[in-house]
């Protein structure tokens, strides 16, 4: 009776211990190499947790882990889940469906679907295996929609998950990626991530063509945003001499009119019209309204700088027709600041002024502060030949905290020589000095020695 009493809690515990969690498919042999990465011995891997014996099961393929067993394994030898997970069986599954939905959404520029999609597959956390790619995705759908601060949290986690997992293939899309978001912030660390994923791309075998003239034309953007034209120009040619036999068309369409614009900064009209008019022809065959709409406005400004003030406003108003027509109205400002600078070249004030008041109306609307502070530089300059000078006195300096507090630096250096050219022609050259001081201070920090607060009042 004593012994029956006794074997019942044992009977009982033994039973409990044969409830296992069920077991987790790893990537053959990525245990034993986080191990020997980490340095440790069979009896370290699992101290506290997990037996030598096990842990040499596990790694030998001839059991699986539960998840704790797993998330221990990957705390002691630093790596993600991730790392350790194989493909699940069944890929074509409702996941990886899923998945291919959201990425043709990111490409088709349907952001708001895609977030949403995006943010429901991370919340299901049915398919560890595709973190990373989900969080690729959605990260550019950030982009898309104007959120860089919720895309680069994502575009780092997507990071450390392909770096995990050796994907080297995302991983140079994933560092390119960080490299325009840092570009579009104005960071200093653009052009070396834009570098880096080169790189990261051009050392695998073999080289992935279309992702290595994706990631030369994010390099060529970086340097256009520095100013290096004639590299920029390089590099952009580059990118489409390799993506030539793979680019879509309307790649190659945006590639064409972002090399137009490098050959206009450049001072080079002739190739940055003819590469302009390139981009316009084939996204016309694809009829995409709204990137013809900026291809209009880009092949406009390089006929603009050629004196072709005709061509000029021909493709502008197509370019506001094309938003009309795409009810794209957050890219409208641009064409209507154009349009403003167009009217100002040809001597037509009163029209210059209403297209900037448009352009300003419009930029409050959707809170684009860039293009706020722009039309602020255009209704100062029209201020100016109006004679009004504390009406431009005020446009420029709304001009100047605009630019100041969105850290453009290379905007804010052109609007001081703007302002700096108009207190001049107005006799003011003590004004004038200083806004060519500051000029010149935001193109090459530390090239003048900052004066005293009275040596620049008395030079007023």
């Amino acid at each position: 009776m004593g012994r029956a009493r006794s074997d019942a809690p044992v009977a009982a515990d033994a039973q409990a211990k044969r409830r296992r969690l069920p077991g987790i498919n790893l990537r053959p042999g990525s245990v034993k190499q986080a191990r020997l990465e980490s340095g440790f011995s069979l009896a370290q891997l699992g101290k506290g947790h997990v037996t030598a014996p096990a842990i040499y099961l596990i790694e030998t393929g001839r059991t699986r882990p539960s998840l704790p067993t797993l998330e221990h394994i990957a705390r002691r030898t630093g790596k993600p889940v991730e790392f350790f997970l194989a493909e699940p069986a069944g890929a074509a599954d409702d996941a990886s469906a899923r998945l291919i939905e959201l990425e043709a959404m990111v490409a088709d520029g349907r952001n708001q679907e895609a977030i949403a999609l995006g943010m429901s597959l991370l919340e299901r956390g049915t398919s560890a295996f595709r973190l990373g790619r989900i969080r690729f995705f959605l990260a550019q759908a950030y982009l898309g929609s104007a959120q860089p601060e919720r895309a680069s949290s994502l575009l780092a986690e997507a990071r450390a998950h392909f770096e995990a997992v050796s994907d080297g293939v995302m991983l140079a899309e994933s560092i390119g990626a960080q490299a325009s978001l840092a570009s579009s912030m104005q960071s200093k660390d653009a052009m070396l991530l834009a570098e880096q994923a080169l790189s990261v791309c051009r050392a695998l075998k073999p080289v992935p063509a279309p992702t290595e003239a994706r990631l030369l034309g994010i390099l060529a953007s970086v340097l256009v945003a520095n100013r290096e034209w004639d590299r920029a120009v390089s590099v952009y040619e580059e990118a489409i001499e390799v993506g030539g036999s793979v680019f879509d068309l309307r790649r190659m369409a945006r590639m064409y009119s972002t090399l137009g614009t490098a050959y206009h900064q450049a001072g080079e009209v002739e190739p940055a019209a003819r590469y302009a008019m390139r981009s316009v022809a084939l996204l016309e065959v694809l009829r995409d309204r709204v990137a013809l709409a900026g291809s209009e406005k880009n092949l406009a400004l390089v006929l603009m700088a050629k004196g072709d003030f005709a061509g000029a406003r021909s493709h502008l108003d197509r370019s506001l027709e094309l938003c009309s027509e795409a009810d794209l109205e957050s890219g409208r400002s641009h064409v209507l600041l154009s349009l403003g600078e167009l009217s100002m070249q040809e001597g037509n004030v009163a029209e210059a002024r209403q297209g900037a008041q448009q352009a300003l109306a419009l930029a409050e609307r959707f809170e684009e502060g860039a293009s706020i502070a722009e039309a602020h530089v255009l209704l100062g300059r029209i201020a100016d030949v109006d004679g009004k000078h504390e009406s431009a006195d005020r446009e420029f300096e709304q001009a100047i905290r605009g630019f100041e507090a969105l850290g453009m630096h290379e905007r804010l250096l052109h609007c001081h020589g703007i302002y700096a050219e108009v207190l001049e022609r107005r006799g003011e050259l003590g004004k004038a000095y200083v806004h060519m001081k500051e000029a010149l201070q935001a193109s090459r920090p530390g090239l003048l020695r900052r004066e005293p607060e009275e040596e620049r009042v008395s030079s007023a």
